[in-house]
């Protein structure tokens, strides 16, 4: 296949993806508001990790084609790209500050999520066993994510998505037929987006001989964390700074565990070297968010600009190489 066409494919899959996974979103939670399910667990599950989707798709298709180094280098480069790229684009904005008790409780449940994850990559193979392990875990989270957020409702805590939904649609005015049809159309559109990247990124892989995991720490990362940038900005435009946190928290714990999960239960086995070394990156990204919410300290400017710096380090590495273990 012509190199052109493997571009095409891949910017292609990344603008339908972005465009139908949170048209999905949208539909889905207005959906649960006009059939009375609670707000609370419409901004938890629904929208809070419906910014996941992309990701989610990307690497489970990724895994039913075989290639599980684009699946992992997915999840591997968009928990980097959450921290150093979404958040540092953010603390330009505006300069951040997480002081949600909620932020502290998911702060830890990501950090241990992502060092499983780490420990389990550093053999360089990941076993089916291992991924119902993360999925299992990914289970138990739900339920602390639930039970956490009644908890942060009956305090008075309210999300930004909530907020949006409920100013842009009474339930009343809610036809659920349309938004059903809408979320299918939404859902398919998605899945065809994410086949396209996965299609184009291996493709565009094997064309400059960089490998399947470059382009999926990279390109692809880049572009399923496009939802979690759009929500962080518009959070932080409306000084919403614990759901910016909260947002990158919880996507990526929901990459650890139920993306990585998906993809190596699909198709288990080996990964590049490079991901040794790549996982520890993933670690230190995710130890810098976790003492970010866990210190309530604030996030100014000039560190969202080395956060920046981090990113490119991390993909000029990437390329050279230099992720991968000596």
């Amino acid at each position: 296949m012509a190199m052109w066409v493997s571009v095409a494919m891949l910017i292609g899959g990344l603008a339908i993806l972005a465009l139908a996974a949170d048209r999905f979103v949208v539909a889905a939670a207005r959906l649960s508001r006009r059939w009375g399910v609670s707000p609370v667990l419409v901004g938890a599950l629904v929208v809070g990790m419906g910014t996941s989707a992309p990701e989610l798709l990307v690497s489970a298709l990724a895994g039913v084609d075989g290639e599980l180094d684009l699946a992992i280098g997915n999840v591997v480069g968009s928990n980097v790209a959450n921290v150093t790229l979404v958040l540092g684009v953010t603390a330009l904005f505006s300069p951040l500050t997480g002081s949600a008790r909620v932020l502290r409780r998911e702060g830890i449940a990501m950090l241990l999520a992502v060092s499983v994850l780490a420990g389990m990559l550093y053999d360089l193979e990941l076993a089916r066993t291992e991924a119902i392990v993360l999925l299992v875990g990914m289970l138990i989270a739900g339920g602390f994510i639930v039970r956490w957020a009644k908890q942060d409702a009956e305090l008075g805590v309210a999300s930004l998505e909530q907020d949006e939904e409920g100013a842009e649609a009474g339930t009343s005015e809610i036809n659920p037929r349309k938004e059903v049809l809408l979320g299918l159309v939404s859902l398919v559109a998605t899945l065809v987006g994410a086949e396209l990247l996965v299609k184009g990124g291996s493709d565009l892989a094997a064309s400059l001989g960089v490998g399947s995991a470059f382009i999926g720490m990279t390109l692809v990362a880049v572009g399923t964390s496009l939802p979690e940038l759009a929500t962080s900005v518009a959070g932080v435009r409306r000084h919403e700074d614990d759901l910016v946190v909260g947002n990158v928290l919880g996507s990526n714990l929901f990459n650890a565990l139920a993306v990585a999960g998906t993809a190596s239960v699909i198709s288990p086995g080996r990964v590049e070297p490079r991901f040794q070394v790549a996982s520890i990156m993933m670690v230190v990204c995710a130890a810098v968010a976790g003492w970010f919410a866990l210190s309530g300290r604030k996030l100014v400017r000039w560190e969202g600009l080395l956060l920046l710096v981090g990113f490119m380090a991390f993909v000029l590495m990437s390329y050279t190489g230099g992720v991968q273990a000596p």
